[in-house]
Formats: structure tokens, C-alpha cells, sequence
């Protein structure tokens, strides 16, 4: 059975770089790239700030859709930076929505 995709190409036009960290660091101390992808994306801005248990301020600035698996080697985002509207962003949060039969419909990044 195909599942309908939920993030259609044809919403995606804001050119964006994803950069994926893997775990560990390099010899110079820097995190070691483990993917980096141009493509297109649907974009939103939003602010929104949260008070955690530890009394520090998280802002979220922005939400990226990508449709299908951006990086099928890797089962967890969790590290990385996006490129968009001439900034740079850090990813606070990676999911990767799937269908019932465990194909990737979308990739979630939350960035701050």
C-alpha cells in the first residue's frame, strides 16, 4: 500500500543545508559531520519560550519539513545546524514521522 505523503513537494520552496552531527568530536575538537544535504523545505517561523526545571529560557525559533527520510543511515537526529534565509540555526530536535509500515513520510526538525 503507498501512503500519501503529508509534506508535498510542491509546498517545499525555501532553499536550506542540513548539516548532521554524528556522536563524538575530532581531533580539533570540532563535531564530526556525518551527512550534509541542499534541498528544499517548508519553513515556519514561530517564538516561544519555556521556563524548564533547571530555570533556563529555551527560545524555538523555526520548524522544517522535509519530505521523505533525509538521512536513512541515521535512525536518530539529534546534533546539526540548518542554513536558511542566510542564517544559521542549531537543531534542538530531530523526528522522523513514519508511516504503520515503518517507511519515513517526513523529516521534523525543530531548531533554535
Amino acid at each position: 500500500m503507498k501512503y500519501p505523503c503529508l509534506v508535498p513537494k510542491k509546498f517545499c520552496k525555501t532553499p536550506i543545508k542540513v548539516t548532521i552531527f554524528q556522536e563524538g568530536i575530532s581531533e580539533d575538537g570540532e563535531p564530526l559531520k556525518a551527512i550534509e544535504i541542499d534541498t528544499k523545505c517548508n519553513y515556519q517561523d514561530k517564538a516561544k519560550t519555556v521556563l524548564t526545571a533547571e530555570q533556563k529560557l529555551i527560545r524555538i525559533e523555526g520548524t522544517v519539513l522535509i519530505p521523505g527520510d533525509i538521512a536513512p543511515d541515521i535512525s536518530v537526529i539529534s546534533d546539526g545546524e540548518v542554513k536558511v534565509f542566510e542564517g544559521k540555526r542549531n537543531i534542538y530536535k530531530g523526528e522522523k514521522a513514519r508511516n504503520p509500515d515503518g517507511t519515513v513520510n517526513y523529516t521534523k526538525l525543530e531548531l533554535i
